[in-house]
């Protein structure tokens, strides 16, 4: 009998076929989250990307079936409830190296948009407006300082490419300190001097217990700090990130990813320092592809 994979989210068609030439019978549904568990019985794996969430209702309403492994098409996994999953001998996998790139040329496109005024630029000239003098106050990169938080896979990409564009970085050691990227112009410092020192502060680790940009936080960064966030919503607290570009504390912030996905902040998403994206970071055919055979591998590999 076939092996089935539920692909709740979308999938690149190429993977698709692949698992399908290889014997895997593949269906293609999405599902609200009170069908969700009873489906997955029905099925050896799943695929899903963010829309789908599995907690413990969803693994235990699976439970006595056939499911053995979810598997997220990206990085994060903050979407399922690993641990539960793996006790009930449910595996769990994602995609960690497909979507960097992509994502970490999105924070560089969301910092050169807020640096030079380009999103509330093209859209006064959509307008029909021509405030050329209102927007020629924008800033070079070169010679900025650039805090990342979060040095993993996508951090490390986004801090090769700003170094490359003559910035400094500067990053906080939360884990394991990565070997091999310190240099004259990147440097592992404290939290302390990470928020103090950094004209631009860019968000690249994932989501944990509570926000990682606060009132308190940003109280003790320069006056006209940059933000820019393509790792989760969670990590900002929304409403101080607003209160900031309102007394001009944010200079400028762009973001791909927020607190509530389905419902933004629509005052925070019209704010015209805000250059914003509805959570596109690992949108490009590249990356798709590139995930679509790390996932075809990923099933391919595993003891069913």
């Amino acid at each position: 009998m076939a092996i089935r994979v539920l692909v709740t989210d979308g999938m690149d068609a190429g993977a698709i076929e692949k698992l399908r030439a290889d014997g895997f019978e593949v269906i293609e549904q999405y599902y609200e989250p009170d069908d969700l568990g009873p489906a997955l019985r029905e099925f050896d794996a799943v695929i899903i990307r963010s829309a789908t969430k599995i907690r413990a209702a969803q693994v235990d309403a699976a439970k006595g079936g056939k499911l053995k492994l979810i598997i997220r098409a990206g990085v994060g996994m903050d979407n399922i409830d690993i641990p539960y999953a793996e006790a009930a001998g449910i595996a769990c996998r994602n995609t960690p190296r497909a979507s960097s790139n992509s994502v970490a040329e999105l924070a560089l496109a969301l910092l050169f948009s807020c640096a030079r005024n380009i999103s509330i630029a093209g859209h006064t000239m959509r307008e029909q407006k021509w405030e050329k003098k209102a927007y020629s106050k924008g800033f070079e990169l070169a010679g900025k300082t650039a805090g990342i938080v979060g040095y993993g896979r996508i951090g490390r990409m986004v801090g090769e490419k700003c170094q490359a564009l003559g910035m400094h970085v500067l990053s906080a050691v939360h884990r394991n300190k990565p070997e091999g990227c310190e240099s004259e112009t990147m440097q592992f410092v404290s939290w302390e001097d990470l928020f103090a020192k950094s004209d631009i502060l860019i968000l690249c680790a994932p989501g944990g217990d509570g926000p990682i940009i606060t009132k308190e936080k940003l109280d003790t960064m320069k006056d006209g700090v940059v933000i820019i966030n393509v790792s989760r919503g969670s990590n900002i607290d929304e409403a101080a990130l607003l209160a900031a570009l309102e007394s001009g504390k944010v200079r400028a912030a762009g973001l791909d990813v927020w607190a509530d996905e389905k419902n933004p902040n629509w005052t925070l998403v019209s704010h015209p320092a805000v250059s914003c994206t509805p959570h596109i970071g690992a949108g490009t055919k590249e990356a798709q592809q590139r995930v679509g055979a790390e996932l075809v591998d990923i099933v391919e590999g595993f003891a069913f």
